[in-house]
């Protein structure tokens, strides 16, 4: 299983440039706030911090920038966006709407071989909860939800469901290494 920490030492199966694997790594450290909301940093700063040449941090941090994970500091430099509490309570509104609906789509159409998809997921949540692996939670969460929408057989909703998902990453951690919320999660990922 990929991990957000698998990202610092082997290329992610996903990507395909080197914008995506510095995209990747830079998202990873502001999720799991090993760059803290609000730290000042510069691009020169993320090349050694990558190992990845300028034009891909480039490109990555102008992704960043437009998920709003960072800002943009003129003649200072880049921001680590804080966490703001009307931010998530917002998300967390969108998410429940849409994931609700989903998973209605999800009941009507899905087959045996997405059934089994979710049920392999359960498994290895478990094993997550019981390592107390935050960061393997967090993929099985975000591995998840990408499996109900893709049972629920209606791809622009899933695409509003995975934005609304990467918007919520930085919350989901600092809530996820919560030992309680842990299982909490795989409770109600159960009960779905």
């Amino acid at each position: 299983m990929n991990t957000l920490t698998d990202l610092s030492h082997a290329r992610p199966a996903a990507a395909s440039s080197l914008a995506d694997r510095a995209y990747a790594l830079i998202q990873r450290d502001i999720i799991t706030m090993r760059l803290k909301p609000g730290a000042a940093l510069n691009e020169a700063d993320l090349v050694a911090r990558t190992g990845i040449g300028r034009t891909p941090v480039h490109q990555a941090v102008h992704r960043l920038v437009l998920e709003g994970l960072l800002s943009v500091m003129p003649r200072k430099g880049l921001m680590v966006q804080p966490l703001s509490l009307d931010d998530i309570v917002a998300v967390i509104d969108v998410r429940r709407i849409n994931e609700a609906h989903c998973a209605e789509l999800a009941a009507r159409h899905a087959t045996p071989d997405d059934l089994a998809r979710l049920a392999a997921l359960l498994d290895d949540g478990h094993a997550c909860v019981d390592a107390h692996d935050v960061e393997g939670m967090m993929e099985i969460d975000r591995a998840f939800h990408q499996a109900i929408a893709a049972a629920a057989r209606n791809p622009v909703l899933a695409d509003v469901l995975r934005a609304l998902h990467e918007r919520s990453l930085r919350f989901w951690f600092v809530t996820l290494s919560e030992p309680r919320h842990l299982a909490d999660v795989q409770g109600e990922h159960r009960d779905l």
